[in-house]
C-alpha cells in the first residue's frame, strides 16, 4: 500500500494535482512546459490509489515545507540543488542549460531569440537542409536577418530547400531539435554565462543620469575598485567619439530624425560637432534647425533617445556593421 514515506517528488506532485481537481490543475498545466507536463502526466497515470489519509499527508506537508523558509530567493544555483534531489544528475544539466539559455517555452522560440549573428554563425556549417528547416520553425523577420548574413552560395542553396520543402517528418524534426538543444544551445548557454562587472555595466548603463550618478557614487565609497572596473565597462552615450566616421554614418542611417535631434540635445558640443561632421551640410543645417526647435526638453526623455541609439550601435558593432575603438590610448614606442 502506497505511503507518503514510500512516495517520490513526481509522486507527491501528481497526486496533489488530482486533489486540486480538474480547473486547477488544468490551469497549472497551462503554466508549464512541455517536459514537466509529460513527466508529471506520467507520474500521474501510474499512481494508483492514493489513501484519502495520504492526501492529507500530503497536503500538510507541503503548507509545512511551503511556510518554513520564510522568504524565499529563486537563483539558479537553489534550483539546481532542488532538481538534484529528483532527477539524474545528466537531466539536471541539460534543464539548467536551457534555463540558462535564451528565454522561450519551444527550442524554436528560444532559437528567435538567439542574436542573427550568433546564430548565422553557428548554422553556416550545418546542412543546408538543416538550415531550410530551422529558418521555416522560426519567426520570418528574424529568418530574414539571418538569411542576410549567411555566405552568398550557401543562403541561396537554404532559398532553394526552402523553396522545394515540403511537410517535414516529424522523426526529422526531432533529430534537428535534439542536435541544436545538444550542440548549440548548451554551448551558447555556457558562453553566456558571464561576468558580473559586465553585467552590472549594463545595468548601468539603461539607468537614468542621476540613478547611476548616486549607485556608481555610493559604490565607489564602498568598493572602488569595482566601481572603476563597471566604469570601464560602460557604453554611454557620449562614448560614440569611439566610433569611427564609416561607422557613425551607418548610425546615421539607422536612427530616426526625431530621436536624434533629442538625444543630442543633451550631448556636448563636441560630440554634436562630430555627428555634424559625418552629415552632409544640408542634413546638418536641417539637425541643428531640429534641435533648436525643441527648445526645453525633460532630461528623461533625452536619456531614453539617448540610450536607444546606443542600444543601437551596440546591435550594429555586434553584427560587424560599425567598429568601437576600445578606449585606451595607443603605447607609441620612441
Amino acid at each position: 500500500m502506497i505511503t507518503i514515506e514510500t512516495m517520490t517528488g513526481p509522486q507527491k506532485a501528481a497526486a496533489l494535482m488530482l486533489a486540486l481537481g480538474e480547473a486547477t490543475a488544468a490551469e497549472l498545466f497551462g503554466r508549464m512546459h512541455e517536459d514537466e507536463i509529460r513527466d508529471l502526466s506520467q507520474a500521474m497515470s501510474m499512481l494508483g490509489s492514493v489513501p484519502a489519509a495520504v492526501i492529507e499527508e500530503l497536503c500538510q506537508e507541503f503548507a509545512e515545507e511551503l511556510g518554513k523558509g520564510g522568504s524565499l530567493l529563486g537563483s539558479y544555483e537553489s534550483t539546481e540543488r532542488l532538481l538534484e534531489k529528483s532527477l539524474p544528475r545528466d537531466r539536471v544539466a541539460t534543464i539548467m542549460e536551457e534555463i540558462r539559455g535564451p528565454a522561450g517555452r519551444t527550442m524554436w522560440d528560444k532559437l528567435g531569440n538567439v542574436n542573427e549573428g550568433v546564430l548565422a554563425n553557428y548554422l553556416k556549417n550545418e546542412y543546408p537542409q538543416t538550415v531550410a528547416v530551422v529558418l521555416t520553425k522560426v519567426k520570418p523577420d528574424h529568418a530574414a536577418r539571418v538569411l542576410g548574413l549567411l555566405p552568398e552560395g550557401f543562403a541561396m542553396e537554404v532559398v532553394m530547400r526552402m523553396l522545394r520543402m515540403e511537410n517535414v517528418q516529424k522523426e526529422a524534426l526531432e533529430g534537428v531539435e535534439r542536435t541544436l538543444k545538444a550542440e548549440f544551445m548548451s554551448n551558447l548557454a555556457r558562453s553566456q554565462r558571464r561576468d558580473a562587472h559586465e553585467m552590472m555595466a549594463e545595468i548601468f548603463n539603461n539607468l537614468d543620469r542621476a540613478t547611476e550618478g548616486r549607485i556608481v557614487a555610493a559604490l565607489e565609497e564602498r568598493n572602488r575598485e569595482a566601481a572603476e572596473r563597471i566604469r570601464s565597462l560602460m557604453f554611454t552615450f557620449e562614448d560614440l567619439h569611439r566610433v569611427d566616421g564609416p561607422g557613425l554614418q551607418v548610425l546615421l542611417r539607422s536612427v530616426e530624425k526625431e530621436k536624434l535631434a533629442l538625444a543630442l540635445k543633451g550631448a556636448t558640443d563636441a560630440l554634436r560637432e562630430l555627428f555634424f561632421r559625418n552629415l552632409t551640410e544640408r542634413a546638418a543645417k536641417l539637425l541643428r534647425e531640429d534641435i533648436a526647435a525643441l527648445g526645453a526638453v525633460r532630461l528623461r526623455d533625452v536619456d531614453e533617445a539617448q540610450a536607444a541609439i546606443v542600444v543601437m550601435a551596440k546591435d550594429l558593432a555586434a553584427q560587424g556593421q560599425i567598429q568601437v575603438a576600445d578606449g585606451r590610448e595607443e603605447e607609441m614606442v620612441p
